[in-house]
């Protein structure tokens, strides 16, 4: 079995054994070349020889000493900002951290030695020095990032450092994913059970080459964007079970929590979503115009009557998939040490922990997938897709019916595809268990031009701007992560995976569990320059509402408008700088 990797730069004059490094295969690959140079390691010694990071600490006061002098011409707004960015990251060390409603999760890892908490917390620390990438940035995702060659399957690839064994594991898992599941009766029956109603067929016609989804765009339906459909709390009963976790919303009475446009043969979709927009007009800080589309949704030929009055509908389109095995892999303590909820510092971004249960054990957990963080784990956020989009059973949401309603009694009456001789689902565990482990599993892609200087000199804009108060660049994911590929890694994701309000712009109106209808989860940004290579489009936003990464900032608001603002008053080049730090994730 391949050795277990860890990408943190050893800061004391000790060796320790546990830090064995990337694989050399792995690494020799990278082209993040300038006039010979790399951002990342050439070849394992990089990372074990004790000679290189005997002196690590002195090195990196001498490095913050180089970022110091480069930074006097900061403004004075932006090097308030990052100090009190960098002033927070100290406190992983293990300061108190601000719980959300009470609820009592870890303030401080159980995972590490004193001692490699204190160097987690150096390792994670926001540089000030942009002359140089840092020490293995190019290795996004630590040693499971992926440095095969840049095509429309860079999303698709498995973690580098899983181990040979796992790999079939991750194959079947695949084909899974890729299964088109068809309605009951059927010959295929390990493959029926479709529906009744749903918005897609298998989980890749959503995450098409493993990546983001996009707006139907004038096409006759939106396999890769659905429309959510919820009301708040009516009663105090409702206000209570919301404020406990038990539940995350209410559904509509008749069409459930998810409008389904498909149907099985022999009964109606529900209604199909259509979109208009208006083209708003963003002018910049240099006179420059933006043109920024606000969508407006509604809901056309519904099938079982109208909507209930007190129904909110919000559009979403399905995320990239890279990476989720790692974001799971962060400590609650990690993410939690970054929530504001009060604002103490008085920087403008509070950052709210999302807090939901474990859909199987029940306890209270850190939410940190899905727009409004309303999953916990990987395999939530997978059940819950069977469920609504396709129209499957699992183990975790044993429904065969899927969405459908009381109200709808001609779903309910349609056949399942439960085969008992193959179990009681129609994706029993061991389906759901392989979907997850390849979800888990795959490979965020390596940097490109991490070290070349138009990308550096981004990188410096969006830490002055303050983009790093949402978008937090580095974690260590646990030692003892269940999963050993994703053990004690220095990761990029540039999240805090908490909530944030991002204005009247963005609202939604809907709430989810703990997030308002104005709150929304900070998107990890990795593998986003690589979104129309793999997607063959450039939309971004919950909603796909951004026809590139400018409108996309453009459309933040609310806790990050200082930062766009920053962003919009900086010159052309400057802003194409920053764009091009963007594009290098």
């Amino acid at each position: 079995m391949p050795s277990i990797t860890s990408l943190i730069p050893v800061s004391s004059g000790l060796c320790p054994r546990d830090v064995t490094g990337i694989q050399p295969r792995r690494v020799g690959a990278v082209n993040d070349s300038v006039k010979g140079k790399s951002s990342a390691p050439k070849d394992l010694g990089a990372l074990d020889s004790c000679d290189e990071h005997r002196n690590e600490g002195a090195s990196r006061e001498a490095r913050t000493s180089t970022g110091e002098s480069a930074a006097r011409n900061i403004r004075l707004f932006s090097k308030f900002r990052l100090s009190i960015r960098i002033a927070a990251f100290a406190a992983l060390a293990g300061a108190p951290v601000a719980l959300a409603a009470g609820f009592d999760l870890p303030a401080k890892r159980t995972d590490l030695s004193e001692a490699d908490l204190k160097r987690v917390a150096d390792v994670t620390r926001p540089t000030t020095d942009f002359s140089k990438a840092e020490q293995y940035e190019a290795m996004q995702a630590g040693g499971t990032t992926s440095i095969d060659p840049v095509t429309e399957d860079s999303f698709s690839h498995i973690s580098a450092n899983i181990p040979f064994e796992e790999e079939q594991n991750f194959k079947l898992g695949n084909a899974l994913f890729r299964r088109l599941w068809v309605s009951s009766p059927s010959s295929t029956q390990a493959s029926d059970g479709l529906g009744p109603l749903f918005n897609a067929r298998s989980c890749m016609s959503c995450h098409v080459n493993d990546g983001r989804g996009k707006p139907p765009e004038g096409g006759p339906s939106a396999v890769s964007m659905f429309l959510r459909l919820s009301r708040a709390a009516g009663t105090p009963e409702e206000e209570k079970t919301i404020a406990s976790a038990d539940i995350l919303n209410f559904p509509d009475p008749v069409y459930g929590h998810q409008l389904q446009d498909l149907a099985v043969p022999g009964l109606a979709a529900e209604g199909r979503m259509t979109i208009d927009y208006d083209e708003e007009a963003a002018t910049l800080g240099d006179g420059e115009t933006v043109s920024l589309r606000r969508p407006h949704y509604a809901v056309t030929d519904l099938a079982y009557g109208p909507l209930d009055p007190a129904t909110t509908i919000s559009a979403r389109v399905a995320p990239a998939m890279i990476g989720l095995g790692l974001i799971e892999a962060i400590p609650q303590a990690d993410i939690l040490a970054h929530a504001d909820p009060d604002d103490a510092d008085g920087d403008g971004i509070s950052g709210k922990a999302a807090i939901v249960r474990d859909h199987r054990s029940g306890a209270i957990v850190l939410g940190r997938f899905g727009w409004k963080a309303q999953n916990a784990t990987v395999r939530d956020q997978n059940a819950n897709a069977f469920a609504n989009d396709i129209g499957i059973s699992t183990p975790d949401h044993p429904d065969a019916h899927g969405d459908c309603t009381k109200a709808e009694v001609k779903c309910l009456n349609m056949p399942t595809g439960v085969q008992k001789r193959l179990g009681a689902e129609e994706a029993p565990g061991p389906i759901l268990d392989l979907v997850t482990f390849y979800s888990e599993n795959l490979a965020v892609p390596s940097r490109r031009k991490a070290s070349f200087p138009e990308t550096l000199k981004g990188k410096k804009f969006f830490y002055e701007t303050g983009c790093i108060s949402c978008h937090v660049p580095k974690f260590v994911t646990r030692r003892d992560a269940p999963d050993k590929a994703q053990s004690f890694q220095l990761i990029w994701p540039y999240s805090d995976f908490l909530l944030h309000d991002m204005g009247d712009g963005l609202a939604d109106g809907q709430q989810v569990g703990l997030a308002s209808g104005r709150e929304w989860r900070t998107p990890p940004l990795w593998g986003i320059g690589l979104t129309r290579t793999v997607s063959g489009h450039s939309f971004f936003l919950h909603d796909g509402r951004a026809r590139n990464l400018t409108e996309a900032i453009l459309w933040h608001g609310g806790e990050a408008e200082k930062a766009r603002n920053a962003f919009s008053s900086l010159s052309r080049d400057d802003r194409e700088a920053l764009i091009t730090f963007l594009e290098s994730l």
